[in-house]
């Protein structure tokens, strides 16, 4: 019995390689009965939730790790999905995570009222709306929109880590800019006494009308000739937001 001993167990140095590899081992694998204590792999229950986690060696395998900031709470139930789709599969497909996240920025210009059939077009509406155009900019990086895009859902094998990085940060600040801040807006607006807002629309329709009835004599612009010239005539365009005669006596200054 003594002699049949070592077959029953792995020799120290093996044991210990194995643990220090992280290698899911167990201690007496002949066993066909009996418990065995499994070398690492570990359950560990949350204090908070109740739930268990997954660990092989210092990695949790189950339920797996988001590697993304949360997704803007505006955002639809289907957006939110693929959000979190590319956020727990970051670190195994890059390039999956953002093809999703590519899919998702569609899915938000169609939610926003635009075509979703050339998401270049639907970004430069979404500008004129009133998007950022550093936001654009930052979608040509990369390649949502401009000569070099990639369509929404398909994969890049051009994408990295950087690149899913960044849309996961493009998603969340679209979604603040075109639905959060007009939302809290129109939150604070409801907000305000009936008495407020009936003032403030009388106050935009007076204003319109202002604007609509003001004739502005045309006038040269200083860097311009006062001639009858193209350019002259160029000059003479009225701006509704600036008075003819703060206009002339910015001239005579």
């Amino acid at each position: 019995m003594t002699q049949q001993a070592p077959r029953y167990r792995p020799t120290l140095r093996a044991k210990f390689q194995a643990v220090i590899a992280g290698e899911i081992r167990l201690d007496r694998p002949d066993l066909q009965y009996g418990a065995s204590r499994i070398n690492n792999l570990s359950l560990s229950r949350c204090y908070v939730c109740a739930k268990f986690a997954v660990w092989v060696h210092d990695k949790l395998i189950f339920p797996p790790e988001r590697q993304a900031l949360p997704a803007n709470d505006d955002l639809p139930e289907d957006v939110r999905r693929d959000y979190d789709e590319a956020s727990r599969i970051l670190n195994v497909s890059p390039r999956g995570a953002a093809a999703l996240l590519r899919l998702a920025i569609q899915k938000i210009c169609k939610l926003l009222g635009e075509t979703g059939d050339n998401i270049n077009d639907d970004i430069a509406s979404l500008v004129a709306k009133g998007l950022s155009p550093l936001v654009q900019k930052s979608l040509d990086i990369v390649r949502v929109v401009g000569n070099e895009a990639v369509h929404p859902g398909v994969i890049d094998l051009n994408d990295d880590r950087e690149t899913a990085t960044k849309l996961f940060d493009l998603v969340n600040l679209i979604a603040d800019q075109m639905i959060t801040t007009p939302k809290k807006v129109g939150v604070l607006y409801e907000s305000l006494p009936v008495a407020k807002k009936e003032a403030i629309t009388q106050r935009d329709a007076k204003t319109l009308r202002s604007h609509s009835d003001w004739k502005t004599p045309a006038v040269t612009p200083p860097s311009l000739p006062s001639t009858d010239s193209d350019a002259g005539r160029a000059g003479a365009t009225r701006h509704p937001s600036i008075s003819a005669a703060s206009f002339l006596h910015a001239r005579s200054d």
